[in-house]
């Protein structure tokens, strides 16, 4: 595979947890236009869901698969709002594992349905450890379902989705994992984990673009859902039941990212699959973490609770150091970071993910010295 070194003719590089920076070939897919009730458009639909499926370690429900694939419009955040609002009967009661601002999200979004909710609480730089959700469990009975963030983006931290999905199975609730930042890059086993509702994005690690998020659900669950939805455009059951009716969404798709993603499939094929990727994206790592502390940055989180996805870096202590400053001069160089979204410390954020590569990691590197030259 041919690795791409920054040029400013092709736009800036992202080291953001996404929008990502995309392959020329992914963008390319998207220079012509498909009728959303076109018979090839709806074979790509079909091969899509299925292709996801098989990311996930599920066969296909024609060869006796358990699990069902349902793309969703709409950001990532959308999707995982159609499982929180679909999913959870009148009555139920969910719990929501946090230790980052996107499980407070899940928390936030349930609630707004007036859904029963409660949190599960660690630390920011911590993992969720499996014990405390089953002693949790089992002193306060009555949750029908609990979420799980599996990379919280917050900090790039990566909570144990098989241990916790055994712990919630033995205690006979639903299982949903935000898989938003983590599924094409770190390998998943839905049976495994005992997943019931996985979510993730097309403009993630399988780098695509914005414009639909996709739901892995197991059979059983999905089809538990019908009828129970909160909204119309966000009916998880109805979508599904739509795209397996005659393979057409219940209102416009988005047929351009479609187009694109189908092509972040194939690359994502090419390249070795998840684990082709994610030596890829490791390597970025390692590149960003000897370069930052070689820079005198200091990582947030303690080195085995990090993962190759994005990281937090800690602000220097210097007079001189301010990160709007910093994230200005930088993207005037063409590259692009993240703020940060902790609680209590100020960090910012680098991501590794994306059409990225090692040579890349070493320029923004490059940069990071030039601007903290000229900032003194």
């Amino acid at each position: 595979m041919k690795t791409r070194i920054y040029d400013m003719t092709t736009g800036k590089l992202l080291f953001t947890p996404g929008p990502l920076t995309t392959s020329n070939t992914v963008k390319a897919a998207m220079l012509h236009d498909a009728g959303s009730r076109d018979r090839e458009f709806l074979e790509t639909v079909r091969e899509i869901r299925q292709r996801l499926l098989g990311l996930g370690g599920a066969r296909p429900p024609g060869q006796g698969g358990e699990f069902e694939c349902v793309l969703m419009q709409g950001s990532g955040t959308f999707a995982i709002e159609s499982v929180v609002s679909s999913a959870i009967p009148r009555g139920g009661k969910l719990l929501v594992l946090v230790n980052g601002a996107y499980g407070r999200r899940i928390a936030r979004m349930a609630r707004v349905h007036g859904i029963e909710t409660e949190t599960l609480e660690a630390p920011e730089n911590l993992r969720i450890l499996p014990e405390a959700v089953a002693a949790r469990l089992a002193a306060e009975r009555g949750f029908t379902h609990v979420a799980v963030v599996h990379c919280e983006t917050t900090t790039g931290i990566l909570n144990p989705i098989e241990a916790i999905g055994a712990v919630v199975e033995r205690a006979g609730a639903a299982y949903i994992v935000d898989a938003m930042s983590s599924f094409g890059a770190i390998p998943v086993d839905l049976a495994a984990a005992r997943v019931d509702f996985l979510i993730s994005s097309a403009n993630k690690c399988i780098e695509g673009v914005p414009g639909f998020g996709f739901v892995l659900a197991r059979r059983a669950r999905l089809l538990e859902a019908e009828g129970l939805a909160r909204t119309l455009s966000l009916d998880l059951h109805a979508q599904w039941a739509g795209l397996e009716a005659d393979g057409q969404f219940r209102f416009t798709p988005p047929t351009h990212a479609l187009l694109a993603f189908q092509q972040a499939l194939l690359e994502l094929e090419a390249e070795g699959g998840v684990g082709g990727r994610a030596t890829r994206y490791a390597a970025n790592h390692a590149a960003l973490m000897a370069g930052m502390a070689a820079l005198g940055f200091q990582a947030y989180l303690a080195p085995e609770l990090q993962s190759y996805i994005i990281t937090a870096f800690r602000y220097p202590e210097h007079t001189a150091f301010c990160f709007e400053d910093f994230y200005a001069r930088l993207s005037e160089l063409g590259f692009v970071i993240y703020p940060g979204k902790l609680t209590e410390e100020a960090c910012f954020r680098i991501g590794t993910i994306g059409r990225l590569f090692p040579p890349d990691i070493e320029a923004l590197l490059a940069a990071m010295r030039r601007v903290l030259e000229a900032m003194d």
